[in-house]
């Protein structure tokens, strides 16, 4: 038998909710809250005809707790034991509990679920944060895709991703180095979700953007999806990631003959006006008719070194309509 796609069965009765309206509202993915409902008995008290899965408020609820529970790190097993012991869950009726009763204990609390202080924040976030703590890479997966096909790049990063990945970091530098971990994790999986998602752009002459790291700087992640979002407006860019080489970026934007360069810096250590200056003056195309690119200073690293003619946009949807205005002129 097939896996059940409670998530798209018609509407439920009686305010009860279906698997994907429950994760949409947990901020988890679909194939999470199965899962527990397979594994550890954290299924609706009653189902549809057809075994559709249908969530009414108490049963919500126990996922709630769940979700915070293993939100801190607690393996879900661990966490949906907790649950089970608060005597909120009657037994499942197609599964029988494995685990030997024990002693009630106290379940552990934390932070709106996601134990990250995220502040004001899409739902989304939330159910991102808890996936990257639970290290959980298929639920990472799926919220970032639903995130980036709903929204598109620039709102998925800006109201989504970035608001989730400060929050880790802050963790991390709040903590020593105990959530290193999570930060390398959600880093890694964001720069798949992004490369996954950025469609295939035909080149066009003197239209192509060109994207890279100055020297000693490797944050690429900016950069990446700034590059998604230029190929989801069908913008040509060619990617050269981190602490590219001033001679290998003044060959590449010689051979390309970009539009518009984007030059990322994190640190002021790394930022040149020189560099910036340099790669202003370059002229490509053919005799009688030279032009020269629109350089982009990108990135917290040249605030307050201003480069003339170079535009330093704040954030991604500003970077994308100047890139958007430069080449279609």
């Amino acid at each position: 038998m097939g896996p059940m796609r409670d998530d798209v069965a018609p509407a439920p009765r009686g305010g009860r909710l279906t698997t994907g309206e429950v994760a949409r509202r947990l901020g988890v993915a679909p194939t999470t809250i199965r899962s527990w409902d397979r594994r550890y008995g954290l299924g609706p008290t009653v189902r549809s005809e057809g075994r559709h899965r249908r969530w009414a408020p108490k049963d919500v609820a126990r996922l709630e707790q769940m979700c915070a529970l293993t939100a801190t790190g607690l393996p879900p097993a661990e966490a949906a034991r907790l649950v089970r012991e608060e005597g909120t869950l009657p037994a499942s009726p197609h599964r029988a509990s494995s685990t030997p009763s024990s002693p009630p204990r106290t379940p552990v609390s934390s932070r709106a679920g996601s134990g990250l202080r995220l502040g004001d924040v899409r739902q989304e976030c939330k159910g991102v944060a808890r996936a990257a703590l639970r290290l959980d890479a298929g639920a990472l997966d799926e919220l970032l895709t639903t995130a980036i096909e709903e929204h598109g790049m620039v709102m998925a990063w800006t109201d989504v991703i970035m608001p989730t990945l400060q929050a880790v970091g802050r963790k991390w530098q709040g903590s020593g180095e105990r959530y290193a971990e999570v930060e390398h994790f959600l880093s890694w999986h964001v720069s798949g979700a992004l490369r996954r998602h950025t469609p295939p752009v035909a080149d066009r002459p003197g239209a192509t953007t060109v994207l890279a790291c100055v020297p000693a700087e490797n944050h690429t992640l900016p950069l990446e999806v700034l590059s998604a979002a230029l190929a989801e407006r069908g913008l040509p860019v060619r990617m050269f990631g981190g602490a590219l080489p001033v001679e290998s970026l003044v060959a590449a934007v010689n051979r390309t003959g970009p539009a518009a360069v984007g030059l990322w810096s994190q640190t002021r250590a790394t930022a040149s006006r020189p560099l910036a200056q340099h790669v202003a003056a370059i002229q490509w195309g053919v005799r009688g008719a030279r032009r020269t690119p629109v350089v982009l200073t990108l990135g917290p690293g040249w605030a307050g070194q201003a480069v003339t003619g170079a535009p330093h946009p704040p954030g991604l949807a500003e970077a994308v309509r100047t890139v958007e205005s430069v080449v279609l002129g």
